[in-house]
């Protein structure tokens, strides 16, 4: 179960009803119990003040837009949205333009940029040196959790006039990013899903 978490008793039935889930279900099957799970927890504390469920908080590891919602944490990158383009690589998510692996905007060959596209200079006038720009998953989770991953499954949202595609990086970890049970989801056979991101297709919806 997560560590952040806490002394919280109704967070701790909510990681213990996904843990439990999570370990003998489908994605489907496991969202819609965790779902009712979450409707119940929320009328619960209707009376307390506060309507939010813990562990919705994006930092917490849940996470939902357009209408669809899941549980497993999105995959560390240069931005806190897990947004890369078609390859998977990096993009800033409120335009979808290039980044390094520092989060600044980088032109075509790799050359850190301000909006306009001018180059950035540091305090000497000097242009600021390149940093790499590398895959989000195959790469950059790769490194930092010591794990074989790749990029499989997907599904589609229809998401601010456009399609969306919600992808999965798989591993044979049997642990999700989270630190909890990991889901089959939409992994290829004998993976599970290690944490998600997303492309947005610009295909009109």
């Amino acid at each position: 179960m997560p560590a952040d978490i806490g002394a919280d008793p109704l967070a701790r039935l909510a990681g213990a009803i996904s843990h439990r889930l999570a370990s003998r279900t489908t994605r489907r099957s496991f969202l819609a119990g965790v779902g009712v799970a979450a409707f119940g927890l929320t009328s619960a504390r209707a009376g307390s003040g506060t309507s939010r469920v813990p562990g919705t908080e994006p930092a917490s590891g849940w996470f939902g837009f357009c209408g669809h919602y899941w549980t497993t944490g999105s995959c560390p990158s240069p931005h806190h949205l897990p947004r890369v383009d078609q390859l998977g690589y990096p993009v800033r998510p409120s335009d979808g333009r290039p980044v390094d692996n520092l989060g600044r905007l980088v032109s075509v060959d790799g050359i850190p940029v301000d909006d306009s596209g001018a180059a950035l200079t540091g305090p000497d006038g000097a242009p600021l040196p390149r940093a790499p720009r590398t895959r989000v998953c195959e790469d950059w989770v790769s490194e930092r959790f010591s794990l074989e991953v790749r990029t499989e499954g997907s599904w589609y949202r229809c998401c601010e006039g456009q399609i969306r595609k919600l992808w999965d990086c798989c591993s044979a970890s049997r642990t999700r990013i989270n630190g909890d049970a990991a889901l089959r989801g939409y992994c290829d056979a004998g993976h599970y899903v290690f944490c998600v991101l997303y492309v947005d297709t610009e295909v009109p919806c």
